[in-house]
């Protein structure tokens, strides 16, 4: 069994915290353990400590307190090139002197490696990345999505099992920086390799990870998987980052197990469900995603609260009818509905009503 623990913490931050200045922690006692195989994402606005957590792990920065370990082995004192990580930045960082082969080869000489192996190893990489017609080429000859497969297909050259992504695909369009994020995805399930990804790209966060980290202020808010942090929030700031989102103010009036009813700032009443309020009285952010909110009555739960609503703006966005409600005082209350053939298109100035089942809409933190 003991082998079986080794694996479910192949990394782990053990209380660990960073400051630049003696004063200020960027990084504020971190505990986070990921088992082999995973693809982690850290997620966050920036400077909350995110790209900081993967230097320290990367080795390009040292930790002020706390121990990293890889494969239960303490890493603070081993230096970058001695981990046996692989690294993809945003920039790409390709020598610009070096054909493709040879900045592929570079990693595998410095650790010393023989010619015939590093020759099979790079063609490997090149073709796990179908890259493997450009051996010849420098990184100037190349686009910005084909310099973004060889820095990829450099991290994965020496085997590494932990590969570490900063940012990767910010420099690139949006159809390609969706088209790199399933093929990232698929090499690494492919090869079983252990990645921590940073970005600040929630759409990337939720497509690519098994799990992700949500950082704010030097801090984890929530690590779940993809589905559970969009889906059930723990608090208002993970409500607010992930995906888009309605909040309307209120107090606690009454909590009756799983069920909150929230008398709102401008006297509506409503049914959440309380997440993290405990009593009566406290005042509470309810968190609504627009797909989730109904107009259609037959859908509803029967006793569930409805809201008036009036219709202010219609947007078509080819999938999806965007269409924004003022709700309870606050004017961008915001629905979508599926471009379905019997989809209603609600026309500004309408009046309607909404509502939600409890179980999708959270009393959060004010």
């Amino acid at each position: 069994m003991a082998d079986k623990n080794v694996d479910n913490a192949f990394v782990e931050f053990d209380r660990v915290q960073k400051s630049y200045d003696g004063e200020t922690l960027v990084v504020k006692d971190l505990n986070l353990t990921l088992p082999r195989g995973e693809f982690l994402t850290m997620l966050g606005p920036s400077g909350s400590g995110k790209t900081t957590c993967l230097m320290m792990l990367a080795g390009f920065e040292t930790a002020t307190y706390g121990d990293i370990r890889l494969g239960g082995v303490s890493i603070n004192n081993i230096p970058p090139h001695k981990r046996g990580i692989g690294m993809v930045f945003q920039n790409y960082a390709l020598f610009p002197h070096m054909t493709v082969a040879e900045n592929l080869s570079f990693p595998l000489e410095v650790r010393k490696m023989g010619k015939s192996e590093r020759e099979q190893k790079v063609k490997r990489a090149l073709d796990m990345v179908q890259m493997g017609a450009f051996g010849g080429r420098r990184p100037a000859q190349l686009s910005g999505g084909q310099q973004q497969r060889i820095a990829l297909a450099r991290a994965l050259v020496f085997e590494a099992e932990l590969v570490l992504m900063d940012e990767p695909l910010g420099a690139l369009d949006k159809q390609l920086r969706e088209h790199m994020q399933f093929e990232i995805k698929r090499i690494a399930d492919d090869l079983g390799i252990t990645v921590v990804y940073v970005t600040h790209d929630q759409t990337e966060a939720l497509t690519m990870s098994d799990r992700v980290a949500v950082f704010n202020d030097g801090r984890i808010q929530q690590l779940a998987p993809p589905d559970k942090l969009y889906e059930e929030p723990e608090n208002s700031f993970v409500a607010q980052f992930i995906g888009e989102n309605n909040t309307l103010e209120g107090v606690v009036q009454e909590i009756n197990g799983n069920r909150a009813t929230v008398q709102l700032d401008g006297g509506e009443v409503i049914d959440a469900k309380p997440v993290n309020v405990s009593k009566p009285g406290e005042r509470t952010r309810v968190s609504i995603r627009p797909e989730r909110v109904e107009y259609n009555k037959d859908r509803l739960q029967e006793g569930v609260h409805t809201l008036k609503a009036e219709v202010l703006e219609f947007i078509y966005m080819g999938d999806i009818f965007r269409t924004r409600l003022k709700v309870a005082g606050n004017d961008e209350f915001i629905i979508k509905t599926r471009n379905a053939p019997d989809q209603v298109r609600l026309q500004p100035g309408t009046q309607i009503e909404i509502g939600w089942l409890p179980e999708d809409c959270h009393a959060l933190d004010a």
